[in-house]
């Protein structure tokens, strides 16, 4: 049996390479979304950098020509419009979007409040929600665009007593987020995947691998017997950015050292 589909035989580096395409990525300033802006820019996208402080993403932009700092508070319904219009009128396309902004809230349920708690889901969900619909009107039929959402192993499976009611719904939802906008968008070319980032030692997990005591508990917990180095989670998002992933969507791929494969 046979069918008309022509595949295109590309090299191991040519899959990779993003030259002439563009990217968007929120929370650039630090952690894990400065890396994601610094490896698509290696790859050879315009990395569109976003996030509120300014003065780290411009010292972001020093070291790569292809990093374009904005100011953005992806809460703020104009700054996400103005996102999107931004590197469409000055580069004429948008391949990528890495929507990584987010924060944790508190630990434990009964110490959140309802106001925190929307708080919490307003960022990590509702604002990544509104920048990809709105980039996805904004795109022509048959873009060829990667969408990728970060979430959490909290989405995946209770961390307790680290993690917090805020943070889980709104990473567990970003995964059902991604599947439902992967199946609306398919047939338009647009892809949508999420990454499942494990314990990190960043800005975000807030001293976690200082205390013996919870850097313990993490490598007595993963599979790998130790938490996720700088850079360990770069690939995953180059691979979902790229045509090496091409016939994939709606996927979820998980980069947390066996955490939740236990």
């Amino acid at each position: 049996m046979t069918d008309n589909t022509s595949v295109a035989v590309s090299t191991p580096a040519e899959l990779f390479d993003l030259s002439g395409r563009v990217a968007v990525v929120t929370g650039a300033s630090s952690g894990l979304g400065l890396g994601f802006a610094r490896t698509l820019a290696a790859a050879g996208a315009t990395v569109y950098a976003a996030a509120r402080r300014l003065e780290r993403l411009e010292e972001l932009a020093a070291t790569d020509p292809r990093i374009v700092p904005i100011r953005c508070d992806v809460t703020v319904d104009a700054d996400r419009r103005e996102l999107v219009d931004r590197a469409l009128r000055e580069s004429g396309r948008l391949d990528i979007l890495v929507n990584n902004a987010g924060r944790p809230g508190p630990p434990f349920a009964e110490d959140e409040t309802v106001d925190g708690f929307n708080s919490v889901m307003e960022l990590n969900l509702v604002a990544g929600f509104h920048l990809a619909t709105y980039a996805a009107t904004q795109l022509p039929e048959g873009s060829g665009a990667s969408f990728i959402n970060i979430s959490s192993v909290i989405g995946l499976v209770s961390t307790a007593p680290i993690g917090g009611a805020s943070y889980a719904a709104s990473k567990a939802g970003t995964l059902g987020l991604t599947r439902e906008l992967a199946g609306q968008w398919g047939r338009r070319g647009i892809r949508v995947n999420a990454v499942v980032p494990g314990w990190f030692d960043t800005e975000m997990t807030d001293g976690l691998f200082e205390n013996e005591k919870s850097a313990g508990w993490v490598r007595r917990n993963t599979m790998l017997g130790r938490g996720g180095v700088d850079g360990e989670i770069n690939g995953a998002v180059l691979f979902l950015a790229s045509d090496a992933s091409s016939y994939m969507t709606g996927q979820t791929l998980i980069v947390d050292g066996g955490w939740t494969a236990r």
